[in-house]
């Protein structure tokens, strides 16, 4: 019996192909090592992110998380629905929450679910991946899963702005949260606590419409890292992992700067430290390769 169930909403990012995949192969290995059980929803539905802000109307943008809700309801009864991207878990729950509140709201998106023959009670607990590693598994029992200590490296935990407003994780600071810090501590790593650029935004899309502004962030990030001798960013948000990573020969250019830094996911970082290859940690779908994570996973 798994010590963990959870109904599991992947978000479009994390299909084959897209391009945070390597988070999701990431994230079933780190999963697989720690005993929980992802219940991936069946016939899940983008959760709108972006584009459900470009002029649909409010209730189409919450229906659409409320169908995933009422899936997950359906499907996976009494479990509790984890996402790891952090646009779907921000979308998920500000839905959750709104319908919640709005009881006119909440009428009018079951009333949309009927013609799909669903309905959404709205009493499933929506989470973000790492609550679940902070608050049911735990830094200890995580310690304690680790066979290849993430020894020698220093690492920028960039939480990003979604994961932490305006819900955040709960009694994390909104400008200096340490779960990340803590997590990369526990797999042997060295963390930066004062690493001032945590919870800096890295632009969003706005790396498509406004380039040039989102660049200057992202290189702000970069750049303090770099200042604070990191050898590695980690991140648990999808789209800061690929701003950050993939637009850093185009900011080199701009700005003059010889960037060269490997942006991984937490689930990354796990998954070398509980003793599995590069292959099964997704190293392979990095486009800054992560040499030295590489390394200690080939041991």
């Amino acid at each position: 019996m798994a010590k963990k169930e959870v109904s599991f909403y992947p978000g479009c990012s994390s299909q084959t192909g897209a391009s945070s995949s390597n988070m999701m192969r990431a994230t079933q290995t780190m999963c697989d090592e720690l005993d929980i059980t992802l219940n991936e929803i069946p016939d899940w539905n983008c959760c709108g992110a972006s584009i459900g802000y470009g002029g649909g109307g409010e209730l189409p943008r919450l229906t659409l998380s409320a169908r995933n809700i009422a899936l997950s309801e359906q499907h996976n009864p009494g479990q509790d629905m984890v996402a790891t991207c952090a646009a779907c878990w921000l979308s998920t729950r500000e839905a959750k929450e709104r319908l919640h509140e709005d009881q006119n709201m909440f009428r009018d998106a079951n009333t949309a679910l009927n013609e799909a023959n669903l309905k959404l009670n709205n009493q499933t607990p929506v989470r973000h991946m790492v609550e679940v590693l902070i608050e049911d598994i735990g830094f200890e029992a995580i310690r304690a899963k680790v066979k290849k200590p993430l020894e020698g490296l220093k690492i920028a935990s960039y939480v990003g702005c979604q994961t932490n407003r305006p819900f955040g994780i709960a009694e994390e600071s909104f400008e200096n949260p340490v779960y990340l810090d803590h997590l990369i501590d526990s797999v042997g790593a060295e963390s930066i606590p004062t690493y001032e650029k945590k919870v800096q935004c890295c632009g969003g899309a706005l790396a498509f419409s406004e380039p040039e502004k989102s660049q200057e962030m992202i290189h702000g990030i970069i750049e303090a890292a770099y200042d604070h001798g990191a050898d590695l960013i980690a991140t648990p948000c999808p789209l800061c992992q690929a701003n950050v990573e993939i637009y850093q020969d185009q900011i080199n250019a701009r700005f003059g700067s010889k960037f060269n830094m490997p942006v991984v996911y937490y689930s990354q970082l796990m998954s070398v430290a509980f003793g599995r290859n590069s292959k099964d940690s997704a190293l392979d779908g990095q486009i800054i390769r992560a040499k030295s994570l590489e390394d200690i996973a080939g041991k």
